[in-house]
C-alpha cells in the first residue's frame, strides 16, 4: 500500500470507529431508560416483578417444543 492509501484506510476506520462509538452511547442511553422503568414498576408493585409469576419449567417445555403454549 502506499502512503496515500493507508492514510485513507486509517481515516475510514477512525470514521467507522466514530460510528460505532455513537451507536453505543445511544445503545447505553436505551438501556438505561429502560432500567429506570422497571425501577418505577417495581416501586409501583412494591417490588414484586413480572418474571416473579413465570413457571420457568412450563416455560421451558413451550420452548423445547414439549408440550402446547398456554391458551
Amino acid at each position: 500500500m502506499s502512503d496515500e492509501e493507508l492514510k485513507q484506510l486509517k481515516e475510514k476506520l477512525e470514521e467507522r470507529e466514530h460510528e460505532l462509538s455513537y451507536q453505543r452511547r445511544l445503545l447505553h442511553g436505551q438501556i438505561d431508560i429502560l432500567r429506570a422503568e422497571l425501577v418505577v414498576r417495581l416501586q409501583r408493585t412494591g417490588g414484586q416483578s413480572v418474571l416473579d409469576e413465570l413457571d420457568v419449567n412450563r416455560l421451558t417445555e413451550i420452548l423445547a417444543g414439549k408440550s402446547p403454549p398456554p391458551e
